[in-house]
């Protein structure tokens, strides 16, 4: 049988996956699947649009506290049309939940993704 690129299964395969999860997909290949399938089924789960849903996946990585799936997010969110001002509002938006401290934190971690592709 012949397998597809970890970046095939991805919903959004134009982003490249970063060395650590590539590495993870290719020496643990069913296991990267069963991730995606799982992630395309909760995804079509319900109403939500694309972009409803990458900003909800993006709180909720800086929710958990998360730098990889804030950076992640964020970078698919740019690929998907998302504008920084919308990445960087939810950081923002996570003050009255997760206090000042976690909220400039996301802030961080989205803007080393959004300041990066503004300086290509």
């Amino acid at each position: 049988m012949e397998r597809s690129s970890p970046a095939d299964l991805s919903e959004n395969p134009a982003v490249a996956l970063p060395p650590i999860p590539q590495h993870v997909a290719d020496e643990h290949p069913d296991v990267w699947a069963a991730v995606q399938q799982l992630g395309t089924a909760v995804g079509q789960a319900g109403p939500l649009d694309g972009r409803a849903k990458r900003l909800v996946h993006l709180a909720l990585a800086i929710g958990a506290n998360s730098h990889g799936a804030v950076h992640s997010h964020a970078r698919r969110g740019l690929a998907e049309g998302l504008t920084a001002a919308e990445l960087e509002h939810v950081a923002l938006l996570a003050t009255t939940t997760l206090g000042w401290p976690q909220a400039v934190k996301g802030l961080t971690w989205v803007k080393d993704v959004t300041q990066a592709t503004s300086d290509e």
